[in-house]
């Protein structure tokens, strides 16, 4: 049998097989549906259920806030029997934004982004105290350990910078200072960018300045940890850190009901480092217990603020 003969033979039986199914398909006897498209009903998405909303300041990337504080926000719902839900601004920006406007009821800040806040009547009731086991934290300078015009602070002269975000604490405005205080300012560098696009911005200056494309960067101490699944840390040097300020701080937001305050704040410092539920919470979070707060604990901040002529 040739080529040409097994390949109409194929067909053939291919078309043995279809013909009875296309047959049945046109013989049907389902009734056709009338559609009277002059009666329509306008669809309406379903309305979130109320909840006190928690927002984390996006330092890191979404995943990696959801991933730090969804064991807190469960701990939370359950200690007050409040409906609470974390929610995920995009930027710094939009968190300030969204508490100004009421969006964002627990909001969980660095200290510049609380001290503007502050202004706009949100209100300090809570701080961590950081995995150091203190209640303030650090910015750092960053630069490839392979880089050898950037040894110190003084090299990061004429060079080109990376930070976080202009709202970032430890990642832009801690190093600020300290560049300040050793005679280098803004117009000093060959370049001062930001950490594009929405969260992960830590994450993004550490990859920036190992993959070369800044000499230098700034972190808030703590972030190298975040990343060292990611790269190999021995390709990082830290050229220095600033001195410590106040922590991270949870703020509510103008006009939220003391009552749902209080609650919120006691299921907070009923945390204990020592119970290991508790811990694993903790642990999550990035941070060994939470403490009060009172505004005047953010007066370093704001001092630091005025020096740098940033005080808005």
């Amino acid at each position: 049998m040739t080529m040409m003969r097994i390949r109409m033979t194929t067909w053939a039986a291919l078309l043995a097989l279809l013909l009875p199914v296309a047959f049945a398909s046109g013989c049907s006897d389902e009734k056709p549906v009338k559609v009277d498209l002059s009666k329509r009903e306008d669809l309406v998405a379903p309305r979130m259920d109320e909840a006190i909303t928690y927002a984390y300041l996006p330092q890191y990337s979404h995943t990696i806030s959801y991933q730090r504080h969804r064991r807190l926000v469960e701990y939370l719902r359950k200690a007050t029997g409040l409906p609470i839900r974390q929610i995920f601004p995009d930027t710094f920006e939009e968190h300030v934004k969204m508490v100004e406007r009421g969006e964002i009821d627990i909001s969980y800040s660095n200290p510049f982004v609380y001290v503007r806040l502050a202004k706009a009547g949100a209100q300090a009731f809570a701080r961590v105290i950081e995995p150091s086991g203190e209640p303030n934290f650090r910015g750092q300078i960053i630069a490839r350990a392979d880089n050898a015009a950037v040894n110190s602070i003084g090299d990061c002269r004429g060079k080109r910078w990376i930070a976080v975000d202009p709202n970032s604490a430890g990642g832009y405005l801690f190093p600020l200072g300290l560049f300040y205080d050793h005679g280098i300012h803004l117009s000093d560098f060959e370049t001062v960018d930001f950490a594009p696009g929405p969260g992960g911005k830590q994450e993004k200056v550490v990859l920036a300045v190992h993959a070369g494309v800044y000499d230098i960067g700034t972190i808030r101490k703590g972030t190298l940890d975040v990343v060292k699944n990611k790269i190999d840390l021995g390709s990082i040097r830290v050229l220095a850190e600033t001195r410590t300020y106040p922590g991270w701080v949870y703020a509510a937001r103008k006009g939220l009901d003391p009552a749902v305050v209080e609650a919120v704040a006691q299921a907070m410092f009923a945390l204990d480092v020592d119970t290991p539920e508790h811990r694993a919470i903790l642990s999550a979070a990035g941070m060994k217990g939470i403490i009060p707060a009172r505004d005047l604990d953010y007066d370093p901040v704001r001092e630091l603020a005025e020096k740098l002529n940033l005080d808005r």
